[in-house]
């Protein structure tokens, strides 16, 4: 079964996902052996059957280095492109000039498709990083710019996002991969009361991705994955949980699709409502792709 035929899973909107080419912008994360499978370049023409074949008529796609040229460059893509929707891109927020760091942005070709910016935090070494008042100060600015920004964390660093959204609720926060849970791990219990406290923020949202590559053990089942979904579920509620692939680093556990199925699965019934804020709704709010 592919997402195009299954009832209530048209107009899917995919909240995350990348495309980049090495020989632009490398990508040095990616180590050649543990990780072959994405070890490749990924560009809209290898997404767009995929998502076709899911049902998604929609995306966001989301920076994966610490560069201003790939925002521009995924800005390009996107303007190209009928697919590509929003683009959340980088800017470094310890800056003085990030309000005219966006500005130039969206100054590009395709920077009306600018929606968000986003941190590699889960590299920051610092416990306190987004404590301190320079990266604060960059934060304010993205959202006194009308965009949103996604956090990008581990699982210990979720309680220091919980303490960011609540200390700046005038911007809107997504959280990518519901925080990165330790899946069938005793670290879990940690990840349920820190996300609890930050979903407790009404300024904040999660996506609904990225969880199969944190499983413990492979293969995994979707039983591995039931306690953060039924948790996110729990703390934030269906108006502010989004669907997103993680495309191409999905590839490391599952394909397009078999991710689709399996939060499907998860899911379980919900009614049309809640099947569509999941689904689409929710990211066409946040994102404001409705206004592109």
């Amino acid at each position: 079964m592919t997402g195009e035929h299954a009832p209530g899973r048209t107009g899917i909107v995919d909240a995350h996902h990348h495309l980049w080419v090495r020989a632009r912008h490398p990508q040095p994360w990616i180590d050649p052996v543990t990780m072959a499978a994405i070890d490749a370049d990924f560009e809209p023409v290898d997404l767009a059957p995929m998502a076709r074949a899911a049902g998604v008529t929609a995306t966001v796609v989301v920076q994966s280095i610490a560069s201003e040229a790939e925002t521009v460059d995924l800005l390009g893509l996107a303007a190209d492109s009928t697919l590509v929707r929003g683009v959340v891109g980088w800017v470094d927020l310890t800056a003085d000039d990030v309000v005219d760091r966006i500005d130039r942005l969206r100054v590009a070709r395709g920077g009306d498709r600018l929606v968000g910016i986003r941190h590699l935090v889960q590299g920051e070494t610092d416990p306190a990083y987004l404590d301190r008042p320079e990266v604060r100060r960059g934060i304010a600015a993205v959202g006194a710019a009308g965009l949103v920004f996604d956090l990008l964390v581990r699982q210990h660093q979720l309680a220091m996002a919980a303490r960011l959204t609540h200390d700046l609720p005038e911007v809107s926060f997504v959280l990518d991969h519901l925080g990165k849970p330790a899946l069938g791990r005793p670290e879990m219990a940690d990840w349920t009361r820190d996300l609890r406290a930050l979903a407790a923020s009404p300024n904040t949202t999660a996506k609904l991705s990225g969880l199969v590559t944190e499983v413990a053990r492979s293969p995994w089942t979707p039983g591995d994955l039931r306690p953060a979904v039924d948790h996110a579920l729990d703390v934030f509620g269906p108006d502010r949980l989004m669907f997103g692939s993680d495309w191409p680093v999905c590839l490391l556990a599952a394909s397009y699709l078999r991710w689709v199925e399996v939060l499907a699965e998860l899911l379980g019934e919900p009614d049309a409502a809640d099947r569509a804020l999941i689904w689409g709704d929710t990211a066409r709010r946040v994102y404001r792709l409705g206004e592109l």
